[in-house]
């Protein structure tokens, strides 16, 4: 075997392995179940029970990745019903969590930049589509959201969740 496919064979090893590793430290990730257990910053919100409603748009603009507010604050035990509308010509994704989350999720977003996960505290969506995300913010702290999709977060598409 010549050296490059031993090396791109570890490369996808390595890529493998992290991908596990990720899935088992986050919790289920079965990409469709929308099953999650309270977090850091929140968990899941109720529809049955009274909420916010945000509109949030994902854009491109002069060379920039937005989010369109990228700073929201929220009451602690607050519900909020964020209404994404990607109004740019890439697709986007919306993730909250930890900075240690969303950065370690990052890495692995790099090595599997078509990664699609379906979680309760993310969205993804294609251009000029729109989408839903209901959470309910049980902590106080600075949280931050990003779009994780290799070079976005890098192009400004970041954002902070102030709870009081």
């Amino acid at each position: 075997m010549s050296f490059m496919i031993m090396r791109r064979m570890s490369i996808a090893l390595a890529a493998s392995a992290a991908f596990v590793g990720f899935a088992w430290a986050h919790g289920p990730h079965d990409h469709g179940a929308r099953e999650a257990a309270a977090s850091a910053y929140g968990e899941p919100g109720d529809p049955a029970k009274p909420f916010r409603e945000v509109t949030v748009v994902m854009a491109e603009a002069d060379g920039r990745m937005l989010f369109v507010p990228n700073t929201l604050e929220v009451r602690k035990g607050e519900q909020v019903r964020f209404k994404f509308r990607n109004d740019g010509a890439l697709e986007h994704e919306f993730i909250l969590g930890t900075q240690a989350e969303l950065d370690e999720h990052a890495d692995l977003m790099q090595a599997m930049p078509d990664m699609k996960h379906e979680d309760p505290n993310s969205l993804r969506l294609a251009p000029k589509a729109s989408g839903d995300l209901l959470w309910r913010f049980t902590a106080a702290g600075e949280f931050p959201f990003a779009c994780l999709i290799p070079g976005h977060r890098e192009a400004g598409m970041a954002g902070t969740i102030v709870v009081r």
